[in-house]
């Protein structure tokens, strides 16, 4: 566990590690925040995650919970593609269901990185966003 965290601190990294709203779990942790504009509550949960001691101890709980709970990227990945086939081979296809399984593997793999290109064929410099999927 990490040392020298207040205790708002270690509640805000506990409820990040359950629900993964950092917001939310800021007006957990600070309950005079509930009053606050939504873009204060925002600008303070961020500055709480860029803290190492908050960010080391969410990653720690994380860890603790995957242990707890045998999640691994492998049985993710196999959770995954059992939806996908199920989708698949339903009497009517459902192919966005199988779509989504697909792309949740790829984004657990890292492989769903956006490109933007600055540069067009026109030479207007106008970004154009293209998906390409890593080796």
């Amino acid at each position: 566990m990490i040392d020298n965290l207040t205790d708002a601190q270690e509640m805000f990294a506990q409820e990040y590690a359950k629900h993964s709203n950092a917001s939310e779990a800021y007006r957990t942790s600070y309950p005079k925040s509930q009053k606050w504009k939504s873009e204060s509550v925002n600008q303070c949960a961020s500055r709480l995650m860029n803290n190492i001691k908050v960010s080391s101890r969410i990653n720690e709980l994380k860890s603790e919970h995957s242990k707890r709970n045998a999640i691994t990227v492998d049985t993710l990945l196999a959770e995954l593609e059992e939806h996908r086939k199920i989708a698949i081979s339903a009497d009517t296809p459902q192919v966005a269901a199988a779509n989504a399984s697909t792309l949740g593997k790829a984004k657990l793999l890292g492989l769903d990185k956006q490109i933007i290109d600055h540069t067009s064929s026109d030479g207007s410099m106008t970004p154009t966003i293209q998906v390409k999927f890593i080796d």
